[in-house]
């Protein structure tokens, strides 16, 4: 059965920091894309960021660039989201999702496109 659980979120004030983890089990997921999504209230999901398997391909919303950071341990089945800066509205659940059509694939903004999907985790920003 396989599994993605999230990690690290939680209340921060504006300026600070947050790192989320999300560790995948019952497969490997290194040769895939893998990406994080966010979901305000009452917003629809909206890509972040997402990583290729060997992180040689990576992209960012334009709304995070240079503040979030994206990368994966592949021997840990692991993608990290490393948030500076963080602003009241980067408030929302943070989803970690892995793109499973194609080994070494190219990553995506393409919700529909990822397979499998974590529980989330929220992320609240204070001002």
């Amino acid at each position: 059965q396989v599994q993605l659980v999230e990690s690290g979120g939680g209340l921060v004030q504006a300026g600070g920091s947050l790192r989320l983890s999300c560790a995948a089990s019952g497969r490997t997921f290194s040769m895939y894309p893998m990406g994080w999504f966010r979901q305000a209230p009452g917003k629809e999901r909206e890509f972040v960021a997402a990583i290729s398997w060997s992180a040689g391909s990576i992209s960012y919303a334009d709304s995070v660039k240079g503040r979030f950071t994206i990368s994966r341990d592949n021997a840990k089945n692991t993608v990290y989201l490393q948030m500076n800066s963080l602003k009241p509205e980067d408030t929302a659940v943070y989803y970690c999702a892995v793109d499973a059509r194609y080994k070494y694939g190219s990553p995506t903004t393409y919700l529909p496109a990822y397979d499998y999907w974590g529980q989330g985790t929220q992320v609240t920003v204070s001002s």
